[in-house]
């Protein structure tokens, strides 16, 4: 388990030893993932447009490499994890990142259901008396073995035991040598031009029509689903990200480009009466295996097959429940889903739910693998949709940012630069004088790395901007991958009616709870909130400090929102550093939705300013020497509000001049500028 082990003695940095996952371990967990689709895709397909199944999961492996070209940049641009629900509430706001998790929660429940479904027909070819055709009380054994299976992956994540990486790496390697045995064997008994002549065999019998070819493009993205997994990893990492992650994916790629497709078109074109059998069909890449493999290799691929296939079931139990952490976190569900059990100290209640849920879906359709399937266009492609689409207004957004920098001569001397704070020499005093106007836009947005950024933990801090990241051909790429994922989404909301009908009463259904539990924190004066870190843009008029513990928060926030002319404010809270904090796969590592008293002083802060009707920004950092004066140095307020006890972490802000205010709630202190 890559996990993240604090030390005391390292203010704002990791442990050495806390990042663990170098490319190889996160294209592991990646495959591990992706590469279970394989299992169950072929058969699903062929019962939608037949012996088009290849090639409409060729055609849609270039939507899938332009889509790792976004992932790859949500997973540095986002270290903190939380995939889709973070790249949401950022981009747009935390309605979108609610509905984000939902979208997720519908793809991991349905992820849940058709891998432990498929592990255990895959089984059925070894131990053909657990196989559909016996029932048991109407249902088929298959199915109740699924269900028993479901709950025995529940109790061990009661019990605690975890997602890992190590393991996901020994069945990546394992399925994708058995994916390679597969076609070695094929393909030592046909020869090219056999081969060859399949492609015209797959257009044969149906026409391609524009509804055929749309249907099909929506329904061949289920091939790749679990690219979403790559953005959760991004917390346990290694550095830099941006390096891990593009290699990750390009071996992501080059795998699944070389199994996916082949083994899509070679079973469904080799063995069409295995494709269409409702059974057979999701036994297929095992039959395909023994058709010139031998029983060893059909047993081999079954075994594996099915071993992933559950594993695959369990990491989306890991990855719903952690979905259902950070909503409540985010306040959006009850908090009693946060709650851990004194025996082991895992979170059972959402541990349940992620556990019950995928059940009653199976019980649903009767473990019919083929609904299943059509179910799962929904959350899927949606968590792709608003993934893709708050993307492209981050980068829109720092377009902007690059040609307000470009429209002045001297790009850094202004409220949006850094100055050195004292008079100090050193590192912030060369900063500054390295603002000279010889450096071009860009190259000031590709040097520059705040002191505020370079004192923060790495987990935390977002990587800058390669060349790449800001080309033009690359903005406009992302702009047509996000039409491409919309159009798939779009048809599978009509071709797909259960699909939607299922995710949409799922999100439906969360929404209503995430709507009940903001009416309820606003009528106790809070409003969540989303932390944005630093806007250099952001024209904060007035910087209001609160802090862990403080008696004077309430002060303060009043004091600042009641600011002559009603100015913006950003609101900074400095917390405690938790050194007990591990982060682990698809966690979501945001300090402040791991800090209580946070949320709620700042859900205070964000209520207060709503009502008065005044713009706010959120900040949460670390308290420690120098905190307050670097965010100060970055936004330069013309008002800092604080508490007295505050004023030694302070002194490196000179302001013009200081004055007290008296509050019904004590004395509160103006650094004016």
């Amino acid at each position: 388990m890559a996990q993240v082990a604090a030390n005391p003695k390292q203010s704002g940095q990791e442990h050495p030893e806390a990042q663990k996952l170098g490319p190889f371990l996160c294209w592991a967990v990646v495959f591990a993932d992706i590469g279970t689709s394989i299992y169950y895709v072929p058969g699903i397909l062929y019962g939608t447009v037949g012996k088009l199944a290849g090639f409409f999961v060729f055609l849609t492996m270039v939507v899938f490499i332009l889509l790792t070209f976004k992932y790859v940049e949500v997973t540095y641009r986002f270290p903190q994890g939380g995939g889709v629900v973070t790249v949401a509430t950022r981009a747009l706001n935390h309605w979108f990142g609610a509905l984000g998790g939902m979208f997720i929660l519908v793809d991991y429940f349905l992820t849940a259901a058709i891998s432990c479904l498929s592990g255990l027909l895959y089984l059925s070819v070894v131990l053909p008396a657990i196989g559909p055709q016996t029932t048991f009380l109407g249902l088929s054994i298959t199915l109740w073995i699924t269900i028993v299976a479901l709950i025995l992956l529940g109790i061990l994540n009661w019990v605690g035991v975890s997602e890992s990486a190590k393991v996901s790496m020994v069945g990546a390697v394992i399925a994708f040598f058995s994916d390679l045995a597969i076609l070695v064997t094929v393909f030592t008994h046909i020869s090219f031009s056999q081969f060859l002549s399949l492609f015209p065999q797959m257009f044969s019998g149906k026409t391609l029509t524009l509804v055929t070819l749309l249907v099909g493009y929506a329904g061949s993205f289920l091939a790749f689903s679990g690219l979403e997994s790559i953005s959760q990893l991004s917390p346990v990492m290694k550095l830099p990200r941006r390096v891990v992650g593009r290699i990750a994916l390009f071996l992501v790629i080059l795998t699944v480009g070389l199994t996916s497709p082949l083994l899509t078109m070679l079973s469904t074109l080799l063995l069409p009466k295995a494709a269409a059998d409702p059974v057979l069909s999701s036994q297929i890449i095992s039959l395909l295996a023994g058709r010139w493999g031998g029983v060893f290799l059909q047993t081999e691929v079954a075994i594996s097959a099915s071993a992933l296939l559950v594993f695959a079931s369990n990491t989306a139990i890991i990855g719903s429940y952690h979905v259902f952490l950070a909503l409540s976190r985010m306040e959006f569900f009850p908090q009693f889903i946060l709650k851990r059990n004194k025996l082991r100290g895992t979170p059972h209640n959402s541990i349940a739910l992620a556990t019950i849920v995928p059940i009653l879906v199976l019980l649903a359709v009767r473990g019919n693998i083929n609904i299943l399937g059509d179910m799962y266009a929904f959350g899927l492609l949606g968590a792709f949709s608003l993934t893709c689409l708050g993307m492209d207004i981050v980068r829109y957004r720092q377009r902007k940012y690059r040609r307000l920098l470009a429209s002045r001569s001297v790009p850094h001397a202004d409220s949006y630069a850094r100055q050195p704070i004292s008079s100090t020499s050193g590192p912030a005093q060369k900063s500054a004088q390295d603002t000279s106007g010889e450096h071009t836009a860009e190259q000031a947005l590709e040097e520059e790395e705040t002191e505020e950024e370079k004192r923060a933990s790495p987990a935390e801090r977002p990587e800058p901007e390669g060349r790449w990241t800001r080309s033009t051909i690359n903005f406009w790429l992302g702009i047509l991958t996000t039409f491409l994922v919309l159009i798939a989404w779009s048809t599978n909301l009509i071709a797909k009616p259960l699909a939607t009908a299922f995710g949409g009463s799922v999100a439906l259904l969360g929404m209503a709870i995430a709507f009940t539990n903001y009416r309820l924190h606003k009528r106790k004066g809070r409003i969540p909130v989303v932390v944005t870190g630093v806007e250099r843009h952001f024209p904060a008029a007035v910087l209001a400090v609160l802090s862990a513990g403080s008696r004077l928060n309430e002060a303060v926030i009043r004091s600042a929102i009641a600011n002559p002319g009603k100015k913006p404010v950003v609101f900074l809270y400095l917390g405690e550093r938790d050194l007990t904090h591990k982060p682990e796969l698809f966690r979501l590592i945001e300090p402040h939705l791991n800090d209580e008293q946070a949320r709620k002083d700042l859900g205070r802060a964000n209520y207060l300013a709503e009502e008065a009707n005044v713009e706010s920004r959120f900040i949460y950092r670390h308290r420690e020497p120098g905190a307050i004066a670097r965010v100060w140095q970055e936004l330069h307020p013309q008002d800092t509000i604080i508490a007295e006890e505050l004023m030694p972490e302070a002194q490196e802000i000179h302001p013009q001049r200081t004055s007290v205010e008296s509050t019904p709630g004590g004395q509160v202190m103006h650094l004016v500028m």
